[in-house]
C-alpha cells in the first residue's frame, strides 16, 4: 500500500532535532534556524503523517507514542541513506564496483593473473567480470562498450582505442619430444619450411594466424597448414601426437608437459605483442583505478 505524504527531509531532520534534544530553542539553535521555523516544519510534518508527534506543555516536550515509533524508523532511515552517500562515494571514486575485463590465451597464461591478484588484493569489493574473447572480436567489443578493458595482441588501429603494451614475448616452436629439432636451443624458421604445421583455428586465433602468416612469409614460405585446433591445449595435444608442429607465445613455458618441447626463435621479428585496451569514449570509475594499478605495475 502506498502512503502519499507531502515531506522531506528537512521536516525529519527538525523531527529527530526536536526528538534527540526534547527542546524546541536548542533544537533550533543546532539546526541554524528560527524557532518559529522549526515549529512550521514539526507541525507540518504531524499533518503529513496525521498524528501527534509531541506532548508539549510550557514545561517540557515528550514523544507520543507515535513519535517515539517514528523516530526509531529514522534513526534506521538515516542510517541507510548515509550508507548510501558513503558507498555512493566510494563508487565514483573506484573502489566499489564493477569491471568487465576481456582476456586471450596468450594474456591470460602471461602477465594478466598477476595484474589482476594485485587488483583484487587492492579493491576487494571491485567485482570482476572475466570473459574469454579472441583479440579480434576484442576490438568490436571494445568499440560498443561490451567490456571495460580488453587484454588482446596489439596494436590497435581504432581511434578510438587506447593501449598499453602489457608483455613482449617471442614466438617459440613447440615440438613431438622424438622430433629431428626438439634438442635444438633455438631453430631458425626458414627450417621449418617442409614442416606440417597446427595452428588455432581461425574463429578464434585471428590474429595469432595473421601473425604466424606473416613471419613466415618474410622467411621465405607459407605455412603448410595440417590440422587446426579451438585451445591451446588443443594444439599442444596434437602436436604431442606427432600430428605436427606448432608456434606459439614464450608463455608457453608456463604450462607443465612432458610430452612436448619448446625452443625458441632465432628471429628477433618474431615478437608477439600483448596489450590492454579500452575505449576513451567511457570510464567508470573503476576502470579508471584498473588502469591507475596497471601502469604502475608495468
Amino acid at each position: 500500500m502506498s502512503i502519499n505524504v507531502r515531506f522531506d527531509l528537512r521536516h525529519l531532520k527538525a523531527f529527530m532535532a526536536v526528538a534527540e534534544l526534547l527542546h524546541f530553542k536548542k533544537a533550533a539553535e543546532a539546526l541554524f534556524i528560527t524557532q518559529p521555523a522549526l515549529s512550521r516544519l514539526i507541525k507540518n510534518l504531524e499533518n503529513e503523517v496525521k498524528a501527534e508527534l509531541f506532548a508539549r506543555t510550557t514545561r517540557q516536550v515528550a514523544l507520543t507514542e507515535a513519535g517515539r515509533l517514528l523516530q526509531d524508523e529514522c534513526r534506521l532511515a538515516f542510517s541507510h541513506i548515509e550508507r548510501g552517500v558513503h558507498l555512493a562515494q566510494r563508487a565514483a571514486e573506484g573502489d566499489i564496483g564493477h569491471i568487465t575485463i576481456a582476456y586471450n590465451d596468450f594474456s591470460i597464461n602471461g602477465n594478466l593473473p598477476r595484474i589482476l591478484e594485485a587488483f583484487k588484493e587492492k579493491f576487494p569489493q571491485v567485482a570482476v567480470e572475466l570473459s574469454y574473447i579472441p583479440s579480434h572480436l576484442q576490438h568490436e567489443a571494445l568499440r560498443d562498450c561490451q567490456i571495460d578493458i580488453g587484454f588482446l595482441i596489439g596494436p590497435s588501429e581504432d581511434d578510438c582505442i587506447e593501449s598499453l603494451l602489457v608483455d613482449r614475448e617471442k614466438t617459440v616452436v613447440i615440438l613431438p619430444v622424438k622430433h629431428p629439432l626438439a634438442q635444438r636451443k633455438t631453430i631458425r624458421l626458414k627450417e621449418l619450411a617442409d614442416e606440417k604445421f597446427i595452428i588455432g583455428s581461425e574463429g578464434g586465433w585471428q590474429a595469432f594466424r595473421a601473425h604466424i602468416f606473416t613471419i613466415c612469409q618474410k622467411a621465405g614460405f607459407i605455412p603448410q597448414i595440417i590440422q587446426e585446433a579451438s585451445t591451446s591445449n588443443g594444439i599442444f595435444g596434437l602436436v604431442a601426437a606427432n600430428m605436427g608442429i606448432s608456434l606459439y607465445a614464450e608463455c608457453v613455458k608456463n604450462f607443465t608437459r612432458r610430452d612436448i618441447v619448446v625452443v625458441p626463435l632465432e628471429e628477433d621479428q618474431s615478437i608477439i605483442e600483448t596489450v590492454a585496451a579500452w575505449n576513451t569514449a567511457y570510464e567508470s570509475p573503476s576502470a579508471r583505478r584498473f588502469k591507475e594499478l596497471l601502469k604502475q605495475a608495468l
